[in-house]
């Protein structure tokens, strides 16, 4: 922390980075990310690609066409 960064969370009640990683706005839900490694066969960096609308499509897909 520099000192700036101190004193303007004094000041403002601004609290400095700490480190703490973002979660992206459209993060995949775990249990989705599961089914689509367990049940459909994709790897983790093909997910990692998807949408969270791809990603409930092709698991869609899966339940309803088994591909």
């Amino acid at each position: 922390m520099t000192e700036d960064e101190f004193w303007k969370c004094v000041k403002e009640g601004e609290k400095p980075d700490r480190g703490m990683p973002t979660v992206p706005a459209e993060s995949l839900p775990a249990d989705l990310v599961h089914l689509l490694i367990t049940r459909v066969g994709l790897s983790e960096a093909e997910i990692a690609k998807m949408t969270r609308e791809a990603a409930i499509t092709r698991l869609q897909l899966f339940w309803s066409d088994g591909a």
